[in-house]
Formats: structure tokens, sequence, C-alpha cells
């Protein structure tokens, strides 16, 4: 696992010690830390070991079946600490009987409720994604790709699952397609971008989106024709989707005499440079 050191600031001067997993993509929080801040503890270890004793009792291994890394400690020495990534901060959070804790807890609240009516009526998480994109600042046409790229992806997806392919083996797929078209995996490209746990295609430009579009929509095509079963004919299938899409990137590349794979990205540069070209 890939790591590297990062603080954060949370109410007011209080820090939490944090660790980005560039292999797997995620934060770690140190879970002492946080119960510093919801709680005012005068000894948060001791809190932290106490409630653990207390949810492991109620079966909750959730929370307490966490990672131990190594983060700098008040003396300066790197030192094992229990740490928990977001999904598990979020349960924690439930767990603490802070007002501090309410914040949180009222936002999974109405998380968890658009959930609901997400599930009930799908279209109601494209209406909430364009609302989203619009806050931020995107361009109007900018916006109505990255919503045909989301269905163009369920159309892929749907292939995937009817071909047999399991759910954890999208995320290689989709890096066979990345690689093939773009050059780079999506660790790459979100690395060359210079995100973190930030969606890529959030960060693509419009020509980025378009082409990973048709990369998707063209491998879509040819698996409805062929039928492909299970992941090694799928893979094939998504290469030569990805391929055409690599093909139009080279022709366009030639016809401009420009990059199209750009290091642009929404959190770094204005919405204006980002929907634009790269002219580098």
């Amino acid at each position: 696992m890939t790591e590297s050191k990062n603080k954060i600031k949370l109410f007011e001067e209080k820090q939490v010690r944090t660790l980005w997993d560039e292999t797997n993509e995620k934060w770690w929080f140190s879970i002492v830390d946080i119960i510093a801040v919801l709680t005012d503890s005068e000894s948060p270890r001791h809190y932290w070991t106490v409630l653990k004793k207390r949810l492991n009792a109620e079966g909750n291994e959730t929370v307490t079946n966490c990672e131990r890394l190594k983060m700098q400690a008040a003396d300066g020495k790197m030192r094992l600490t229990d740490v928990a990534d977001t999904e598990q901060v979020l349960r924690l959070v439930q767990s603490i009987p802070s007002k501090k804790a309410e914040p949180f807890k009222m936002w999974l609240a109405k998380v968890g409720n658009e959930r609901i009516d997400e599930t009930v009526d799908p279209e109601l998480s494209f209406d909430r994604a364009i609302k989203n994109y619009r806050s931020l600042g995107y361009d109007e046409n900018w916006i109505n790709r990255r919503i045909k790229s989301i269905e163009v992806r369920k159309g892929l997806t749907d292939e995937w699952d009817k071909s047999g392919v399991k759910d954890k083996e999208y995320a290689t797929l989709t890096d066979l397609m990345s690689k093939t078209w773009s050059g780079m995996s999506t660790s790459e490209y979100k690395r060359f971008k210079g995100l973190k746990k930030e969606n890529l295609r959030d960060n693509m430009t419009n020509m980025e989106l378009i082409l990973n579009m048709f990369a998707e929509a063209a491998a879509t095509e040819i698996s409805i024709v062929e039928q492909p079963t299970g992941f090694a004919e799928s893979a094939k299938v998504a290469k030569r989707g990805a391929n055409t899409a690599k093909v139009a990137r080279e022709q366009l590349e030639t016809e401009t005499g420009k990059s199209v794979v750009s290091s642009l990205n929404a959190k770094d540069f204005g919405e204006e440079q980002l929907l634009s070209e790269n002219d580098s």
C-alpha cells in the first residue's frame, strides 16, 4: 500500500492526522484524533478503548475491525495507531453521544433519505448531479456531456453484467480501456491530473470526456453484437472498443498538433480553462 502523510484541520485548532492510501484511493483517519475533536475527552485513547469494547460487545465489528498504521505522535516519533476509512468514520460518529457529532448525523440521515428516493426514482440522481455540477460552475454543454457519459457507462456495465463479469472486475476492465485509449490507467491518469479521491471524469476536459465516452459506447456496441461470455472475452471486447477511441485521439492529435490528454482539472484550474481544449 502506497501512502503519503497529510494533515487536515477540523473544528478550529484541532488536528486530525490522516494518510492517503494511493493504492486503494482512500483516506485513513486517526480514530483517537476524531474522538478528541468530537468529545473533548481528556483521554481520547482511553475513550476509544472503552468504546471499542462496547461496540465489540454489541457485535459491531465494522468500526472496531480497523487498520493500524504508523502516524507521527506528539513526540515526533512514528507510532502505530488505529485508523478508519471514511465509511468507518461515519459509523463511528453515530456511536458517539456528542453535540459536535449531530451535524454529521443529520447529514447522514439526509444522504440516506436521498439514496432511498433515488432507488425508487433513478431520474432523481441525474437531477441531483446536474444541480451539483451547476453549483460548481460547470458549463451547461459540459454538464450535458457528463450526464450522457453516465448513461453510456451504465449501458456498458449492463453489458458486462449480462456477460457474467463480476462487479469487482469492473475496475480492471475500466483500467484496461483507459490504458488503451489514453495511454494511462485510471490511477496514472488521476496522478497526472493531480487528483486523489476526486472523480476522474469530473475532471476531464470536453475532448477527454468525449473520447472516454466513445470508447465505452463502442465497447457496448461490439458487446451487443458479439455477446461475449465471462471476463476474458469481455476484456477483449473492451480493448477493441477503447482502441477505436485511441485511433480517433491519435488522428485528432495529428490534425491539431497538441495532446488530447490534459493535466487540467477542476480543482487547480478555472472552469473556462478546464472546459476548453488544452492549448499546450
